[in-house]
């Protein structure tokens, strides 16, 4: 009889949590205005009273109701563009609100009041691990590294987990899209992109098998020297073999990539293709100052077209090599300790202005510690780099714009464009602070997403509970 409790408990528990789940969101054909909020573009642009239509998934009209003329609308048929201008000058303010629910009643099926908003593109979280880890103390929740030093084949695509209960708690911030990215080893795997919603991998992939991912070995490593002091760092005595052997791979692979037929297939070498040829980036860690022009100058040697830096904590020590080689960063946690005792303490949260400062093209990204938990503070890590020299806009480019062209996807997603995905949310306050990051409408590729969560839920049964509203 115990038993049989035990197991009807586990079921029911089961039951809610699965209750709890949000449902993915339907394709839509119906078209949606959006307006009177104030429109980030992160094209350093900001709408103070805008509207944005939105038709199939796209972003046909991006405009201001506070100017004599609206000439942004585009409307899509058949892969064909027509220009449509609108004037409401002269008008009272009553005039114009008559004329816009008009005008609005012509264009589109639903009409959305966003007046004292903040509109926004949806943030995008790169490397990181949504989807491949539920729970880091429960080993079969973890599915994000596997044994052995090079192993460029292994995707993440095809691992990713669309039923993570982690993922809508990281959607109610803003973040919509994430690069899922392998690790551990040297060659980790090869990342992919993903949208936050959808049914399985292949309704969630947005950019699949985007970039490979390697590990440059570390020269120096923490250790604690004993229980009485504090840790220091002791070099690494396996670091001249994992060099030779990435220069062997590497050389092979290279080799592979040149010859037109192949006796038999090695899978290892086809996944390095596409980093010889430049159809996808190489996306080197390094944190150390050595390190970082070490593993770009290993890079370089190998002729590799696309080269992309992360971690990079020394990458402010080192910005005239990264600016010579045209290299990108993914900037590491900015809410982190300092990289050595002698710098500032403030160090991580100035980095990203000092590169800004530099013309380094970067963005935000969550590594560290319980990384995919973290990925809901992507915005809130934006703001510090605000506090800290960037401006809001910049801050706002480092977690949106900037990701897009670094990930190689900003031809459609990363602002708010005419032409590109209605990937965006309405935001009672400022998305980078922490206070006023209230979402309260969310869009990716144009279909309404819910914004609950196993914390929302929980949230309002104890708020029921306690008798609170």
């Amino acid at each position: 009889m115990k038993k049989h409790l035990i197991i009807a408990t586990s079921i029911l528990a089961t039951l809610a949590a699965i209750a709890q789940q949000p449902i993915p969101a339907s394709p839509k054909k119906k078209s949606i205005l959006l307006y009177g909020g104030t429109v980030h573009t992160a094209t350093g642009k900001v709408i103070e009273n805008g509207e944005i239509g939105i038709r199939d998934g796209k972003i046909i009209l991006v405009s201001d109701q506070d100017t004599s003329h609206t000439s942004l609308t585009t409307t899509y048929s058949n892969s064909q563009t027509t220009q449509v201008s609108t004037t409401n000058s002269g008008l009272t303010k009553t005039e114009k609100s008559e004329h816009k629910k008009i005008y609005s009643s012509k264009e589109y099926d639903t009409v959305i009041d966003c007046t004292g908003k903040q509109i926004y593109p949806g943030f995008i979280d790169p490397d990181c691990s949504l989807g491949l880890v539920e729970s880091g103390a429960v080993r079969a929740t973890t599915d994000v590294a596997d044994i052995g030093a090079l192993n460029p084949e292994l995707r993440t695509l095809t691992t990713y987990n669309t039923d993570s209960k982690i993922t809508p708690v990281v959607r109610i911030n803003g973040i919509l899209t994430a690069q899922i990215a392998p690790q551990g080893g040297l060659i980790s795997g090869t990342s992919s992109i993903m949208s936050l919603d959808g049914w399985n991998w292949e309704d969630a992939c947005y950019k699949a098998d985007d970039g490979v991912h390697m590990n440059w070995p570390v020269l120096y490593s923490r250790v604690q020297l004993n229980p009485d002091q504090i840790g220091g760092f002791a070099p690494n005595k396996n670091y001249d073999k994992q060099i030779q052997l990435l220069q062997k791979f590497f050389s092979d692979a290279q080799a592979y990539a040149k010859q037109k037929t192949h006796a038999e297939t090695n899978v290892k070498f086809e996944a390095m293709k596409g980093v010889f040829d430049g159809s996808k980036p190489l996306y080197i860690y390094a944190s150390f100052a050595k390190e970082i022009l070490a593993s770009v100058t290993f890079a370089k040697n190998f002729s590799i077209p696309k080269i992309v830096l992360v971690g990079g904590l020394d990458s402010w020590m080192v910005t005239d090599f990264l600016k010579q080689n045209n290299i990108p960063v993914i900037l590491t946690r900015v809410h982190s300790q300092p990289a050595m005792t002698d710098d500032d303490i403030d160090q991580p949260y100035k980095t990203p202005a000092i590169l800004q400062n530099a013309g380094i093209l970067f963005c935000l990204e969550n590594d560290g510690d319980q990384e995919e938990n973290a990925s809901r503070n992507l915005p809130f890590m934006a703001g510090t780099a605000i506090t800290f020299g960037l401006t809001p806009e910049q801050g706002l480019d480092a977690i949106t714009s900037n990701t897009a062209k670094i990930l190689g996807i900003n031809n459609s997603l990363g602002s708010i464009e005419v032409g590109k995905d209605a990937t965006l949310f309405v935001s009672d306050g400022d998305a980078l602070d922490m206070r006023t990051n209230i979402i309260s409408l969310a869009f990716i590729k144009g279909k309404k997403i819910q914004l609950t969560s196993v914390q929302t839920a929980l949230y309002h049964e104890y708020m029921q509970k306690y008798g609170l509203k």
